[in-house]
């Protein structure tokens, strides 16, 4: 299912004792049914869906919607929209003016609801949609929180929105597979049971206790020992432009359960072949700090021939006849020989194709090393204090600055 490669200089470790990631996947059949019939709303009203959040609240859905859906246009008639992720002014009101011809959904995913960013957007879009649409912005307001508590669920309650749940365990970045995001993915047209499958396949395939088959205990074990050999940044890699947000939630998923006690690789991202033209160079000739995990998929779903030109003033009838995922797929090959031939570690991720299964395959491989890399380094995989140090510190400054104007 998955193929990886690693460093041969990697020893082997025992096993390690890792807490049971079943319930990170455990959707009922009756949530999956309320989750599609609610998707399937969106897309018969609405052809914008607004989704508020921040971190994991966001990161994963947008990693999956953005990985399968056409570079140019949607994969249904629901354009799935992002807002809460920062706090620009200039952002907010662009949006806003952009929602003005479209009709609109909300889904604002937050445990709390006193996460700032998130926070901000969902008061400025709820007086916009209470505006536009009156009463029926009850309808088209969808909360995703937790069941029992926060202040998200208090206002949910209280204005009578539709809700859906984050489990009370399951952390924003590992929350893909709970509504957090699932509603959006489904309401982007994608096939969640699918993603689903994958993310079920991968929890039994990872459970082996074999290491030499286990490919998530040899990526976690790998990691750390070339952490323990001083590498100190990890740099994910792939040669499809659409697995960019992919990046980015891997990136939160391993910085912020590893990054702690002064501990941890600093996970860092590129796209080849255009970064290729921008940290190439650092990657292939500067400081051996790094090392390289490059995912791949065999196959993807459209491709495009080099065409045969009688003229050839360009230099590459060579080439005419063979397809640009092919001759990326070369490419690919090519860097690992000169990553490799200039002294940077490189591990190889490999799957089949670049669909619904097998993306929820991967991004669970990445949960369950995740978990594993956290346990091998003796540090909480759920919790991020270092974030919480941050938002305090906001907070102080911005209370500072309200007593400041009033005196």
């Amino acid at each position: 299912m998955l193929k990886f490669d690693y460093p041969k200089n990697v020893q082997q470790f025992d096993m390690v004792a890792i807490p049971d990631m079943k319930h990170y996947i455990d959707c009922s059949m009756e949530e999956l049914f309320a989750i599609q019939q609610v998707a399937n709303e969106i897309q018969e009203k609405a052809n914008v869906l607004l989704v508020i959040g921040v971190g994991g609240s966001f990161l994963g859905a947008r990693a999956v919607i953005d990985a399968l859906t056409p570079y140019f246009g949607t994969k249904s008639n629901v354009e799935v929209i992002y807002a809460g992720n920062n706090m620009s002014g200039a952002y907010l009101k662009q949006l806003l003016a952009y929602l003005e011809d479209k009709s609109v959904y909300v889904n604002v995913v937050s445990k709390s609801g006193t996460t700032m960013e998130p926070a901000l957007a969902f008061r400025v879009v709820k007086q916009y949609m209470e505006n536009r649409y009156a009463k029926e912005a009850v309808k088209r307001i969808l909360v995703t929180t937790d069941a029992k508590k926060g202040i998200l669920k208090q206002i949910a309650d209280q204005e009578g929105y539709r809700q859906f749940v984050i489990p009370a365990d399951v952390g924003g970045r590992y929350s893909v597979f709970t509504p957090a995001g699932l509603l959006p993915i489904a309401a982007s047209g994608i096939d969640i049971q699918a993603f689903l499958d994958g993310a079920r396949q991968a929890e039994s395939d990872f459970l082996n206790e074999n290491i030499l088959e286990n490919a998530a205990y040899q990526y976690a074990f790998s990691r750390f020992e070339l952490y323990s050999q001083g590498y100190s940044l990890e740099l994910l890699a792939s040669f499809e432009p659409r697995l960019k947000k992919l990046h980015e939630w891997w990136k939160q998923l391993f910085g912020e359960s590893e990054g702690k006690e002064q501990k941890g690789l600093y996970p860092s991202t590129v796209t080849f072949s255009t970064d290729l033209h921008a940290i190439g160079q650092f990657i292939q000739d500067g400081s051996r700090i790094l090392f390289e995990t490059l995912i791949h998929f065999e196959e993807i779903e459209e491709d495009i021939e080099v065409p045969f030109t009688l003229d050839d003033m360009d230099g590459l009838n060579y080439l005419a006849g063979r397809s640009m995922n092919e001759i990326n797929a070369t490419s690919k090959d090519g860097v690992v020989l000169a990553h490799e031939e200039g002294g940077v570690p490189v591990m190889k991720i490999c799957l089949s194709k670049l669909d619904a299964y097998h993306v929820g395959y991967l991004m669970f491989f990445f949960m369950k090393a995740c978990v594993i890399s956290a346990t091998l380094l003796e540090v909480n995989p759920f919790d991020q204090p270092g974030v919480e140090a941050y938002k305090k510190k906001m907070l102080e400054l911005l209370k500072e600055n309200v007593v400041n104007i009033h005196e």
